[in-house]
């Protein structure tokens, strides 16, 4: 998946074919590289780099080699540096709007402790705009938020469809609980926006919310299509990470989430439609997280 040269050099093709191993696009997912240096610092705290692996150096190769994408071959940094936000893709326009979803303020903070790379200034003013822009792109009765957005938080439209709360948006909740239960820097607005969240899904029903709306609540006209049949569902994924807003709200009550992704089971839908892959990882995801497993590792190694 890492480009070992050219203008991408040290990025991630954000989509490979498992079978032949060949790239069905060279392109990277701004929150891929996100992750991947991320889980490679929490890898050095945790085994070292004489494991044959060395964790450190490869986290560091990816943010090098970022720091050195200047626009050649419209590739840039997988942050827009004139904003201090994660860009959509580090390539051509997308590297001018965002997607709420890649907006992790708690994985910047470990960027500033663990990588060690001059820039730990910069990562913790990314933390800080990261936490004010979600309070922008959130709605503000009913706590959605667009799939892609400007720098400001305004719903971005494109080619291939309409703003709206989808699939890219169940990640949020989940992220901002995890910045609450790491950092907590933002705890007063993170414990209203859990609680307009899942009241919201509430009105809906607890057991038959749907996967996509309007950022106002409101039935969309464009529903985004997966598998072979192009409906709304009351899909895993969204009941997973919506529980994890129960971290953060203050109502007692909120744990009627946690029993609702406890008791789901993995199964196709009704329709034959099943992914283990999104709906799987969100629900892993939120395991880890409601669980306690899933937080910062401190390193154990000098």
């Amino acid at each position: 998946m890492q480009h070992q040269d050219g203008p991408r050099e040290g990025y991630f093709a954000w989509s490979v074919n498992p079978e032949t191993k060949k790239q069905n696009s060279a392109g990277s997912a701004s929150d891929g590289e996100l992750y991947f240096v991320t889980s490679l610092l929490f890898a050095s705290n945790r085994w070292g780099n004489t494991t044959g692996i060395d964790y450190y150096k490869e986290a560091r190769r990816i943010l090098d080699n970022m720091w050195k994408k200047d626009g050649t071959g419209k590739i840039h940094n997988i942050i827009n540096t004139e904003h201090n936000q994660i860009s959509f893709v580090p390539e051509g326009g997308g590297y001018n709007w965002t997607d709420p979803s890649y907006h992790v303020p708690a994985f910047f903070e470990i960027w500033a402790l663990y990588a060690k790379d001059g820039h730990e200034q910069f990562y913790k003013e990314c933390a800080d705009v990261s936490r004010q822009f979600l309070h922008k792109a959130t709605h503000p009765i009913t706590g959605l938020n667009s799939d892609y957005t400007e720098f400001t938080g305004e719903p971005h439209p494109t080619p291939w469809m309409p703003p709206g709360f989808r699939y890219d948006s169940w990640r949020v909740p989940m992220n901002i609980a995890m910045d609450y239960t790491w950092y907590g820097k933002d705890r007063k607005w993170q414990e209203e926006y859990a609680s307009k969240f899942q009241n919201f899904l509430r009105s809906k029903g607890l057991d038959t919310f749907e996967d996509q709306f309007n950022l106002d609540g409101t039935k969309p006209d464009f529903i985004l299509q997966a598998g072979s049949v192009k409906k709304l569902r009351h899909s895993i994924g969204l009941v997973a990470t919506s529980a994890t807003a129960s971290l953060v709200s203050k109502d007692k009550n909120s744990i009627d989430f946690v029993h609702a992704v406890w008791n789901a089971k993995l199964e196709p839908y009704e329709d034959g439609y099943f992914d283990p892959y999104y709906d799987g990882l969100m629900y892993l995801f939120s395991l880890m997280h409601l669980s306690g497993n899933y937080k910062i590792i401190t390193p154990s190694f000098n």
